[in-house]
């Protein structure tokens, strides 16, 4: 069996052309609508808020939400910068790629999530962005702040593949043929955690309420079943990279592919079903409050992105070191 030749290893400096700057400046402008929104809600302010948003009822609960999450989007400025200037090509592997891999896993949903939900706009179905009743936020607030996350993401994800390329791309070049034989157990691990999610969550896209809280059931749309899809695709995707990987059952496959099945889906799976089970936590309302189901689907959500996440690092590892 031969081996795929391999080129070079990277160069020492970063990628500074007018578009990787575009990109820049895109990825770090798309941070201010968000950004700006939650420091006037954390020093006082209410636009966007309607007067009798649930949000009020919980100042101490939305003061540390909101601290935390202008962190997480704060990250975003700094990963731009730290892919595109040349203090960033001598930071460890480890220190960029877990923040990216989350930043993947909480933008990829909402990126093809939030075009998914005009689309069943356009078509003519329903769309539940907040309760009639218990009204939560404005309207525009949606679109200003997922508008944001997909320029981010788009942008971001852009410099990342660019960054990728020049520092790690010695690594996954070549096909699958090219991987010795590896460790199967977390591929197969993360098969059988899949199931419960993917069960679940097709149940809930084709219309079953079984296991959903009342407050969700009731309040299901048209985009409810379509974003249920997705969080029924995604630990698919993920554990089809992870079983690529493991069996090698595609040997004439470019290793990029299933790489990228890895990175993207173990990401999707593990960062969102760990964000629904967070959020289903923190409920207080008991119509509010998650089912035994829900919560088992989104911790099996979370174990099987964090096991394909684990295939994908020893196949990488073992790549890394036999180049």
């Amino acid at each position: 069996m031969t081996t795929t030749p391999l080129t070079t290893r990277t160069t020492d400096r970063p990628a500074t052309s007018r578009g990787v700057k575009a990109l820049r400046a895109v990825a770090i402008a798309a941070c201010v609508p968000y950004l700006s929104l939650k420091l006037t809600w954390i020093f006082g302010g209410r636009i966007g808020i309607p007067e009798d948003s649930t949000l009020l009822d919980h100042r101490a609960t939305m003061l540390i939400a909101n601290t935390a999450t202008v962190l997480m989007d704060a990250c975003v400025v700094v990963l731009a910068l730290l892919l595109t200037r040349p203090w960033g090509l001598r930071v460890r592997s480890w220190l960029l790629a877990v923040p990216m891999w989350a930043a993947t896993g909480l933008l990829a949903p909402i990126m093809a999530g939030f075009p998914l939900q005009i689309l069943v706009r356009l078509l003519g179905g329903s769309v539940r962005t907040e309760a009639a009743n218990d009204p939560f936020l404005h309207e525009w607030v949606f679109s200003v702040v997922y508008g944001g996350f997909i320029l981010q993401g788009l942008a971001l994800g852009a410099l990342f593949v660019l960054y990728a390329r020049r520092r790690w791309g010695h690594i996954w070049q070549g096909r699958v043929w090219d991987l010795d034989a590896g460790p199967k157990a977390p591929a197969v691990a993360a098969a059988v955690c899949a199931v419960l999610p993917v069960t679940t969550h097709t149940l809930w896209a084709t219309g079953s309420a079984t296991g959903l809280s009342s407050a969700a059931a009731d309040g299901r749309a048209s985009d409810f079943y379509a974003l249920e899809v997705l969080y029924a695709l995604f630990p698919v995707v993920a554990v089809a990279g992870a079983l690529l990987l493991a069996f090698r059952p595609a040997p004439g496959l470019a290793l990029r592919v299933p790489l990228a099945l890895v990175w993207l889906g173990s990401a999707a799976t593990a960062c969102w079903g760990g964000w629904l089970l967070i959020g289903s936590l923190a409920a207080t309302d008991m119509a509010d409050r998650p089912t035994a189901l829900m919560l088992l689907t989104y911790a099996g959500a979370m174990i099987t992105g964090l096991l394909v996440l684990l295939t994908g690092v020893r196949h990488t590892a073992a790549r890394r070191a036999s180049v």
